[in-house]
């Protein structure tokens, strides 16, 4: 990799990703036990991203690794779309490309997926721009390399994560197998440093190992059936069955029963209650006896709803996809195939997708608007409890969620009492 500068771009598709990119990058959304940052950081090369404006104090503050614009050089970039799937297979071909010397161009449908160039010329950052164009900004350059038919994949709709995790974890926990420190305590169970797992658990690695990272606890009396990934500083409490891709990221407590499910850093799902076949962003509390539904009673392919159109999965199974910060309410039962928006309080039966700043109790008749002034103290108090401080960024990000996702509370069809 000696001699390549790599420059992360965020095009129009992520705000197809919503509610999971209302307030991250694309490139630090999780699947299948990894980010795609968490990739390109292993490169060791001088790395840039160009994110949504209202993400780039953020970027600031939790990515500093990552500069606004690269390095002047005349050494060859390589260009990636932010939406690439964090999969080994995707990062072996850009390697290979890389190492290849190989330059060219690679679309996924009409999108720039990657683009392996010699050089490149400066560009000047628009205050006001919010989506990275490289096909108008480095027209010149991509029109002066070929087109190259290697398959590369991008999350396109926010299922594809649920998707992707169940097709990639196998090929990524092998590689963090083949690079990390781990000791093996029975066959195809992984501990990393410090980890502990309580006595009378049962584990079942015949579809794939049971990796546990540094400082992770599994309680007592728990199934687990790989392939799963349980991440750093995480708690699985007594009694609980997580099996068959299932994700993790750092800091998670969890309980009950959950299955091939991605579950973000610093959420809570400790309780009883299922959650299947979801995705579930940062700082999300599932209350006590929550659960989600990830089949049709007519065993049908699950259809979502994206901002008003109809999206077919060709899945069958297809839980809940909830944003950052939302949290459900004692025995709140989730209709398959919903959207959750970011920041909002889900109470009873969740029948339809939820826009994001809500107090969302349908099935009483009411549903109600959040002020952010009220979330940032319930942020604040959410950090105090992990010990992560607050800084003026975060708090800066729920207003600007707010503002962008207005449109869904005047499009959700849903009487506001505000």
């Amino acid at each position: 990799m000696n001699g390549l500068r790599v420059l992360l771009f965020e095009d129009a598709g992520v705000d197809q990703l919503y509610p999971i990119t209302v307030g991250r990058p694309a490139f630090a959304i999780q699947c299948a036990g990894y980010r795609l940052i968490d990739w390109l950081e292993g490169w060791d090369v001088p790395l840039a991203a160009v994110v949504r404006r209202h993400l780039r104090a953020i970027q600031e503050l939790h990515y500093p690794q990552l500069k606004p614009s690269l390095p002047t050089s005349d050494s060859p970039v390589l260009l990636i779309n932010a939406r690439l799937v964090p999969c080994h297979s995707n990062l072996s071909t850009l390697a290979k490309l890389v190492a290849d010397r190989r330059y060219g161009v690679i679309r996924s449908g009409t999108a720039l997926a990657a683009a392996f160039l010699p050089d490149t010329v400066a560009w000047r950052e628009e205050a006001t721009q919010d989506h990275f164009d490289p096909q108008k900004i480095f027209h010149e350059q991509l029109t002066r390399v070929s087109p190259l038919a290697s398959p590369l994949r991008l999350f396109e709709y926010p299922h594809d994560v649920v998707r992707y995790n169940e097709e990639c974890i196998g090929e990524n926990l092998e590689q963090r197998l083949a690079k990390g420190d781990y000791r093996e305590i029975r066959d195809g169970v992984f501990l990393g440093t410090d980890a502990q797992v309580g006595e009378y658990v049962t584990t079942d690695t015949r579809q794939g190992p049971i990796i546990i990272e540094p400082h992770a606890q599994i309680g007592p009396y728990c199934f687990l059936r790989g392939p799963v990934l349980i991440g750093p500083h995480s708690k699985v409490i007594e009694h609980s069955a997580i099996k068959d891709y299932v994700s993790v990221g750092s800091t998670v407590k969890l309980g009950g029963e959950v299955e091939a499910s991605v579950i973000e850093s610093y959420t809570n799902k400790q309780h009883h209650g299922f959650l299947g076949h979801s995705y579930l962003g940062s700082w999300i509390n599932w209350g006590a006896g929550t659960s989600n539904s990830d089949l049709k009673n007519t065993y049908g392919e699950v259809k979502m709803e994206y901002r008003g159109r109809k999206v077919a999965t060709g899945m069958q199974f297809v839980g809940a996809i909830i944003g950052d910060y939302s949290k459900t309410a004692i025995n709140t039962s989730v209709f398959t195939g919903k959207t959750i928006g970011v920041c909002s309080m889900l109470y009873g039966f969740v029948t339809t997708n939820v826009p994001s700043f809500v107090n969302y109790a349908r099935s009483f008749g009411q549903v109600t608007e959040m002020a952010p002034e009220v979330m940032a103290s319930t942020q604040q108090r959410m950090f105090l409890r992990r010990k992560v401080t607050q800084a003026a960024a975060d708090i800066q990000l729920l207003r600007d969620m707010y503002e962008l996702t207005r449109h869904e509370r005047q499009l959700a069809g849903e009487p506001l009492s505000l």
